[in-house]
């Protein structure tokens, strides 16, 4: 070609295009001009679509690489000049081999670009190994289980390999064959005419499953499937620290496969039992406690219920409505903490009770107080009242 023509231009891109964009560009491209489309063409085009096919990839190794695409941004052709690549003069190599290894076989495999008359969009190869199904099921756990982590035990139904058969599906191994439709693959292929010629695509074979294998002779018991269903009891260790809506995984705890493949899993949806007393808030505790106008003028020592027994809190005189005290690593652990540093505190929160109405004794008494004890600017608590006025 007489003059080159900026990368960009043909890749049919902007500057500064993404890595994606470059990829998506040039598969269009080899795609397009890949000299195996053109074998039926006349002498110019198949002429044409190996130019355009050697600019594009030109193109492509240099766009590609940061580094040279770094250079080319700044320098243009003088910048990667002997930095393009693959010597394409060589030869174009397979179209299948061009765009796996691009892109990391994410159109399936391309079975055979020969001469472009046949291609394919190919699969897994050989008979496929089944997996059993998850099995979901609830455990229900207390704030105190979860404190410390516990042991459950889970009852399930769930398949598991035929005792009669040993999981084969046929008493003997004799009874068991190789599947005559896909002669033991596992898959079949299906062969249309597309634009680019015949695509040639594979799917399970619908007779064994995938499985290659035919049972000719069921067992009695599991009628050739070779599992049977059963009610079993799992253990599930708990961690501690776990919440509410948490998912535990036990592999291979789930349903068995047929033929020998893999158990799928036991997934265990943790629900949290809510507690009498305690609010949770991840891994920190909350507690109300209300006293008397007395308890909270005088002074008084209160227990606090925690998931490892009362605790003794004492109040200081003057306590006012509303005081939050904070008992240190008191809460919950976090799942995959350590040490009592990683677990969360027990918050209490005092409320002074106030009555509604009164008695004519505690009237009386009352009223006695209200000269003794009336607000004074001047005392020690003049800071907390000025604090709370600022939010009115």
């Amino acid at each position: 070609m007489a003059e080159k023509r900026d990368y960009y231009e043909v890749l049919g891109l902007q500057k500064g295009a993404s890595a994606d964009d470059i990829k998506g560009a040039y598969r269009k491209a080899a795609l397009k001009w890949h000299p195996d489309r053109w074998v039926s063409g006349t002498d110019a085009e198949k002429k044409t679509a190996e130019e355009k096919f050697k600019e594009a990839s030109e193109a492509y190794s240099v766009l590609s690489d940061p580094d040279k695409k770094a250079k080319y941004d700044q320098f243009g052709f003088a910048g990667v000049d002997g930095a393009a690549g693959q010597d394409w003069s060589q030869g174009f190599g397979n179209l299948n081999d061009i765009l796996n290894n691009l892109f990391g076989g994410a159109f399936g495999g391309f079975g055979g670009f020969g001469g472009f008359g046949d291609f394919g969009f190919g699969g897994q190869q050989g008979p496929r190994q089944q997996r059993g199904r998850d099995i979901r099921t609830r455990v229900k756990v207390t704030l105190e289980e979860i404190a410390n982590g516990c042991e459950k035990e889970v009852t399930i139904e769930r398949n598991r390999p035929c005792p009669d058969c040993n999981g084969r599906g046929a008493k003997n191994a004799s009874d068991i064959k190789t599947c005559p439709t896909c002669k033991g693959s596992g898959q079949v292929q299906h062969v249309t005419n597309t634009l680019f010629g015949r695509a040639m695509s594979t799917s399970v074979c619908p007779q064994c499953g995938g499985t290659g294998k035919v049972v000719t002779n069921p067992c009695g018991r599991c009628k050739g499937t070779g599992l049977v269903r059963v009610k079993e009891t799992v253990k599930v260790r708990i961690p501690a620290g776990v919440e509410d809506g948490m998912q535990l995984s036990l592999r291979g705890e789930g349903h068995a496969a047929p033929q020998g493949g893999v158990n799928g899993d036991l997934l265990v949806i943790v629900e949290e039992q809510p507690h009498a007393q305690l609010k949770r808030d991840g891994a920190n505790l909350f507690y109300t406690r209300v006293i008397s106008v007395a308890d909270a003028m005088l002074g008084c020592e209160i227990q606090v219920p925690a998931l490892d027994g009362a605790q003794r809190l004492k109040l200081e005189p003057g306590t006012q409505s509303g005081t939050v005290e904070r008992l240190r690593g008191k809460g919950l652990p976090s799942v995959n903490g350590y040490g009592l540093s990683s677990r969360g505190d027990l918050y209490v929160k005092i409320l002074v009770w106030i009555p509604r109405k009164l008695g004519r004794s505690e009237r009386e008494a009352i009223e006695k107080m209200r000269d003794a004890v009336r607000p004074d600017p001047n005392r020690e608590d003049k800071a907390l009242f000025e604090k709370e006025s600022q939010y009115f």
